[in-house]
């Protein structure tokens, strides 16, 4: 049986997709866009989240630590973070919750028990469960069986994805989505790669191949100022769209700042700290610049 890394599993979503919703996010991506809201999503491998102001300094952390990642400086515990394996031995010891891991490994009955707790919601609203991540096609066995599981059962599916994914793992995962929601940050191949870390021929096929072969797609693109907003990735990012389907639908989200304390943290800098939310009429102002291309342009998810 096949297992997955999983962060979290929210319940009642209304973000991710049609109807109220669950939405399972899994850990690791391809990508380290700058401006991410789920840091603790982007590595691999599994991480320890600290909350130092929560410490009452017990020591019982100190006692079970076996890498010496924990030392006591004038009575207060002192986390060196480049010593932690992340093995959780603290996290069980602490009873003030200073420290979590980031993720959790599951089984797909684990994770099909919490997505079958809410089926009455997704029949009432037409909801159902999103895969997120992280990237969830970067686990594409679990997930693949969870699509599959979920079809079974009749619960609607999303996958979010941004695209830099394995052709064959897409292709194959097409046939058991219900929606897709394509994550596109930018049109410039360069530009993308200076703030994802990859650039994005493989995104900008992969959603052709999509649109051309999948009949639910939907294209989110945030709003980052400063970094894709300017007029001529919006009208390029226009063009394309319109060019793999007439009618395409796209959600334009604004940037927001609710991920900016995860990276404290997870002992990493935000490297974009005086962004600033777009407000409502720049919104406006490109939700209609966008739909010049006959586009379905909608603000939020």
């Amino acid at each position: 049986m096949v297992n997955g890394n999983v962060v979290n599993i929210m319940k009642y979503s209304i973000h991710d997709g049609p109807g109220i919703r669950t939405t399972v996010f899994f850990k690791g991506c391809p990508l380290n866009c700058q401006w991410c809201h789920n840091p603790e999503s982007q590595e691999f491998d599994q991480e320890l989240m600290y909350w130092p102001d929560r410490c009452i300094a017990c020591g019982q952390c100190l006692e079970v630590c076996p890498n010496g990642a924990i030392i006591s400086t004038e009575g207060r515990m002192q986390y060196l973070r480049e010593q932690c394996t992340a093995c959780g031995e603290c996290c069980k010891a602490c009873p003030a919750g200073v420290r979590a891991l980031v993720a959790k490994a599951m089984s797909l009955s684990e994770v099909m028990t919490e997505i079958e707790k809410d089926v009455i919601f997704y029949d009432e609203s037409g909801g159902g469960v999103t895969f997120s991540g992280g990237e969830a096609l970067m686990q594409p066995e679990f997930l693949l069986e969870l699509l599959k599981s979920c079809r079974k059962k009749e619960i609607h599916t999303a996958v979010e994805t941004c695209g830099f994914v394995n052709h064959d793992s897409l292709k194959l995962m097409s046939d058991y989505v219900d929606l897709f929601l394509y994550d596109l940050k930018l049109i410039d191949s360069n530009k993308h790669q200076d703030v994802t870390g990859v650039p994005n021929e493989r995104i900008l096929s992969n959603l052709q191949w999509l649109a051309e072969h999948h009949p639910r797609v939907i294209v989110r693109l945030a709003i980052i100022p400063g970094i894709n907003d300017d007029e001529d990735n919006l009208c390029k990012t226009g063009e394309f769209i319109a060019s793999l389907k007439q009618g395409m639908e796209i959600h334009i989200l604004p940037y927001h700042k609710a991920g900016v304390d995860k990276y404290q943290r997870l002992g990493r800098s935000y490297c974009l700290p005086e962004l600033q939310s777009p407000d409502k009429e720049r919104m406006d102002k490109i939700a209609r610049k966008l739909e010049r291309f006959s586009l379905r342009v909608k603000i939020g998810g």
